[in-house]
């Protein structure tokens, strides 16, 4: 393989391209659900109940003006994930890309991941900000598994892709 070969990373290695593709489908679909489906369920003098998704969340804060948060908030948790799964998706299934461009690819793969926690920790922030005082409890919701599902599955394809990349970068640049 050399390195002007314009195959995807699919294209280089077949055999592992569908468990992880289909991985990545799933994150993307898991992540989807995630942001929309409740997240938290906030109690409110046990009494008033509001169930919180990452969505109605991000409503809230830029309903309330709080534009740090919400810049933050949409950043980390909705716009580097599906960057990221994007990207990864575009190394397995994009035909035409070269070893270079796979490599920049990848790349940005690899800095994203840097910050693959950082997006559960908003999430785990938000809901602590959107209570608003006085006694209430807040209970995890299935919004909280799907995006923690997503993001495990997505960090296990990043892993396993980010194998596969070292090795065919290494073969590109022995030939």
């Amino acid at each position: 393989m050399n390195a002007d070969s314009s195959r995807s990373l699919g294209e280089h290695h077949p055999g592992e391209r569908g468990p992880i593709v289909v991985m990545l489908v799933v994150a993307l679909v898991l992540f989807l659900a995630g942001l929309f489906r409740p997240f938290t369920q906030v109690t409110k003098l046990w009494v008033f109940d509001d169930n919180v998704s990452v969505y109605t969340g991000l409503i809230t804060l830029w309903r309330e003006n709080e534009l740090f948060l919400f810049g933050i908030v949409l950043v980390f948790t909705v716009m580097f994930p599906f960057v990221k799964i994007g990207a990864l998706l575009a190394l397995w299934l994009k035909p035409g890309l070269k070893v270079h461009q796979m490599a920049n690819v990848y790349a940005v793969v690899a800095n994203l991941s840097k910050w693959s926690m950082l997006d559960v920790f908003i999430v785990a922030v938000l809901g602590v900000l959107i209570r608003s005082g006085g006694l209430a409890t807040i209970k995890a919701q299935d919004g909280l598994l799907l995006f923690c599902a997503s993001v495990v599955l997505t960090q296990i394809a990043s892993e396993w892709t980010g194998r596969i990349a070292r090795q065919t970068f290494a073969l590109a640049n022995a030939n």
